[in-house]
């Protein structure tokens, strides 16, 4: 067997028994409305599940008519704690959650492993929850399916572009972006900022994205560019903050779930 990167994350972001997880990801998917169409790729929050699963789960809920038919989800985070420039991999075979292993897709990081923004950097990995978060969610909603996870750093659009462009594949691939939105600011400001952001989001603005707009800013930007050149289009599912979910309103988070097709 091959080398397994553990979760480092559950308990502090995610319930760490296997039961009680699945329940807390399968309620938020109940209570998801209802969609008919899948997306090609989306951007969904990455907090503690108390603040943005419920938010999240309203891009995951869409996934139920493609559940056997995405094999591969490409996947892109900030990096919160190691500083890197460009993107990292894994060497790792298989990434662990209590729900189970998901395999990497070795063949698929080889397609991009001579882009010179592209290293293999485990140590980004180990404790970098903004893509762990998403694990499970994509646990319960496909079926089987390969990882090809990468954390960002200090990148341009047009170099994370480059990379999704490569990994874009055709309707066996889901692309998922993981970003929060503004941070620390009383509810009616960050109502305005987050507002703000969805609307670049929408319109296919990279250009007006700021790191205080959104943590995922470098990833997020890199798919506004990728969606801008091949004429997709961006719809706002979800948009709310931590004062709606679990917190108060004094300094709070923003998450939005977005999706394009």
């Amino acid at each position: 067997m091959g080398s397994i990167r553990t979760p480092a994350v559950a308990g502090m972001f995610y319930p760490a028994d296997q039961q009680e997880l699945r329940a807390m990801v399968d309620s938020c998917l109940r209570d998801a409305p209802p969609a008919n169409h899948a997306p090609k790729a989306m951007i969904v929050p990455h907090a503690g599940y108390v603040y943005s699963a419920p938010v999240a789960a309203s891009g995951y809920a869409r996934l139920a008519s493609v559940r056997e038919q995405i094999k591969r989800v490409v996947l892109l985070g900030p990096s919160h704690r190691v500083a890197l420039y460009g993107l990292a991999m894994s060497s790792a075979d298989q990434f662990a959650t209590p729900l189970g292993n998901i395999p990497i897709d070795k063949s698929a990081l080889s397609q991009i492993n001579d882009l010179p923004q592209v290293k293999m950097m485990d140590q980004a990995h180990e404790l970098e929850h903004s893509l762990e978060v998403h694990l499970p969610f994509l646990q319960e909603t496909l079926s089987d399916f390969m990882l090809v996870p990468l954390v960002v750093g200090d990148a341009s659009p047009d170099e994370v572009a480059q990379v999704l462009e490569r990994l874009w594949g055709g309707p066996e691939t889901l692309i998922v972006i993981s970003s929060d939105l503004s941070h620390f600011h009383d509810y009616a400001s960050a109502q305005i900022r987050d507002k703000r952001t969805s609307n670049a989001i929408e319109n296919l603005q990279p250009e007006k994205i700021q790191y205080d707009d959104a943590c995922g800013r470098n990833p997020v930007n890199g798919l506004l560019t990728v969606a801008r050149k091949l004429g997709l289009h961006a719809t706002t599912i979800d948009l709310r903050n931590s004062g709606d979910t679990a917190g108060d309103r004094d300094r709070v988070v923003g998450y939005g779930t977005y999706v394009f097709e």
